[in-house]
């Protein structure tokens, strides 16, 4: 009699909102596997016969092989060495704090307690500085290699950590409108 009771109290979640938020989770775990992709990989920018990478530089020889050094002073930009240092450790904490706001997400939609939009909100500023933390690192490096950046120069790599910070985004933005949509404020 008291879990009828308890049912009937609880407000049942509609089918669309389920969905989008099911498709929100989906995406920001998409998101997280581009951007780990694109961390491990590194190697961002292809220009003038060099491969320039997070953890790499590359030359292509005259037989087309890829001769890839980790000292990246070898790479003759200023400051890539250094730079490249704090610009890991940005996309590489944005990731991780992605998997922490993900598993927050994940479990609010999984035990539906009375924290859970509470934890659904705080996995979402997590997604939210996830992207914070993911664009920083892109736009630093671009602007670290500004001198040999060209459109088409753009590794795939570097275009995954490109579309998973906007993931990052617009999921982190979309969770939180959700939220507001869903549990209005007294």
């Amino acid at each position: 009699k008291a879990q009828r009771l308890l049912a009937q109290r609880r407000p049942q979640k509609s089918f669309f909102e389920t969905l989008i938020r099911s498709l929100i989770i989906l995406c920001v775990a998409i998101a997280v596997v581009l951007s780990s992709i694109s961390i491990c990989d590194g190697r961002w920018l292809f220009a003038k016969g060099q491969l320039y990478g997070l953890w790499h530089f590359c030359t292509v020889g005259n037989s087309s092989i890829l001769k890839c050094v980790t000292d990246l002073s070898l790479a003759q930009v200023e400051g890539l060495s250094v730079g490249v240092i704090p610009i890991r450790s940005l996309v590489s904490f944005a990731v991780v704090v992605a998997i922490f706001g993900l598993e927050l997400l994940m479990v609010s939609q999984v035990c539906e307690d009375a924290n859970a939009r509470r934890k659904w909100s705080m996995g979402s500023i997590l997604i939210l500085v996830s992207f914070l933390l993911s664009a920083t690192g892109v736009l630093s490096f671009s602007i670290l290699v500004k001198d040999h950046l060209s459109f088409t120069g753009f590794t795939l790599t570097y275009w995954c950590e490109f579309i998973a910070a906007f993931l990052f985004f617009l999921n982190g933005i979309s969770g939180l409108h959700i939220n507001s949509l869903t549990h209005p404020r007294n």
